[in-house]
Parts: structure tokens; sequence; C-alpha cells
């Protein structure tokens, strides 16, 4: 994760704006290209993101707590998704949420690995009935987990990260 304001990162906000322009319109699109660099908004980026655009920072701000898609809490490299809407909670999503924060290392309250390398959610609906219990991990559905095959997909994870 780069630092907050490295200048290469700055760089690459700053083209963004350049391409997309410094108007209220470009907002969307740049706060995306933020919070792929980032993994989420951070504050201070934010309000320079603000001042780049002409913007008050309460708009930008209120843009990035209007949408589901923006975070201003720092997320993990994998972002793993575990719906417990209806049809996933009755045919087992707890079990498997549990299995993911016990594989990963996650306790009571936390929602990202003090590694940031995984950051754990549960979410109403995936949108995927069918398939239930389902988990999302970096937008890869996966469908009908279990607490066995759901460590299966972590284990090749976190082979990646060592």
């Amino acid at each position: 994760m780069p630092p907050i304001g490295e200048t290469s990162e700055l760089e690459r906000i700053n083209q963004v704006i350049a391409e997309y322009g410094n108007n209220q319109s470009a907002l969307i699109p740049v706060l995306q290209q933020v919070q792929e660099v980032y993994h989420y908004l951070p504050e201070e980026i934010l309000t320079y993101v603000a001042t780049a655009l002409n913007l008050s920072p309460a708009t930008v701000y209120g843009v990035a707590t209007f949408y589901a898609q923006f975070s201003l809490e720092a997320k993990g490299k994998h972002v793993v998704r575990v719906c417990d809407g209806t049809a996933c909670h009755v045919r087992g999503s707890t079990p498997v949420l549990n299995a993911i924060r016990k594989k990963v290392g996650l306790t009571a309250g936390m929602k990202t690995t003090g590694d940031r390398q995984f950051t754990v959610e549960t979410v109403s609906c995936l949108g995927a009935c069918g398939l239930a219990p389902a988990v999302v991990i970096d937008d890869r559905i996966y469908g009908q987990m279990t607490p066995e095959a759901v460590s299966i997909v972590l284990d090749e994870l976190m082979k990646e990260v060592d």
C-alpha cells in the first residue's frame, strides 16, 4: 500500500483528473481511481481531490459516503464478502463466515487483518441465491460454500501472499 500522498500516486491521480477534467462530473471516476490506488478513500486525498476539482470537501465527502462502492476505511488486498441474505443464511453462511474469520485471524469487531491482506464483510445479498451460501472474493463468486471449501480457497490466496 503506497503512503498517502506519495508523489507517484498523486501524479496518477492528477493524470486521472486531467483525463476527466477538473469539474464535478469527474468526481466519481476520480474517486474510483483513488480507491483503486489506496483500497479506500483517505481523508487527506479527499481534500486534495476537492481542491483539484474546485469542489467543497463536504461535497466530495457526501459523494464518497453516499455510494456503497466507496470505503473510508482501509481495506485489505483481498476483500471477502459473505452473503447473509435469507437463502444464504438458511443454507449455512454463518459457519462459513466464522471459518473465514478464523482462517485469516480476525477477532470479534475486526474487519481487516493487521497486515491488510484480508477484509471480511457481510452483505445482505449478492444476487446469487441459487448458489447459496455464496461468497465473493476479489469480485469472483464462489457458490455452495462450506467451511471446508472456503478454507481451501483461502489457502490458495494465502500462498500468493507468502
